[in-house]
């Protein structure tokens, strides 16, 4: 079992207090249908466990398989430079069907945040480094594919549904 070799920081995407005694992080890509199976099941799971979780996000574009994963990413974080990461993230999860680089600006828009400083920071490749830092972060903690789940910094390999994912989170409490 590998493990986390990135530390969660302040740099990272948190949903959750800080103090929650599970964090649940994922390396994930807006374009897989892997992760986008999981992401009801990663909502479901924050619900059950309130603030007793943490769930922190990661790029991890599969780029030769997904060829809007990268943008998709980039526009997550153009999005989260205003304040609207997880709206963001959250719509792109909801409409992986629409990651053409003009449905990112209407996600954007539907975000709440300016589609115009999301296209500028698209066309500028601003939030590239931000994504390939992930990655990179990834590929440390050993990640070779998407969704790949850490709990408390342990890779978790089990399966990707609220029961499975529910009891692993349970037997750290």
């Amino acid at each position: 079992m590998s493990a986390l070799a990135v530390p969660v920081g302040p740099d990272d995407h948190a949903r959750g207090p800080a103090s929650a005694p599970v964090t649940l992080v994922e390396y994930g890509d807006y374009e897989c249908p892997y992760c986008g199976d999981a992401y009801p099941v990663v909502r479901a799971v924050e619900r059950d466990f309130g603030r007793a979780l943490r769930f922190v996000f990661r790029n991890f574009p599969l780029t030769q398989a997904h060829p809007h994963a990268e943008h998709a990413a980039e526009a997550a974080e153009a999005a989260g430079a205003q304040g609207k990461f997880w709206e963001m993230h959250d719509l792109l999860y909801t409409h992986q069907d629409t990651l053409t680089d003009a449905d990112l600006l209407v996600h954007a828009e539907s975000a709440g945040a300016d589609p115009a400083a999301v296209r500028d920071g698209l066309v500028a490749h601003t939030f590239a480094a931000r994504v390939r830092e992930d990655f990179r972060g990834g590929v440390r903690s050993g990640v070779n594919g998407t969704p790949s789940f850490f709990i408390n910094g342990a890779r978790y390999d089990g399966a990707r549904d609220v029961a499975s994912l529910t009891e692993a989170i349970a037997t750290i409490l």
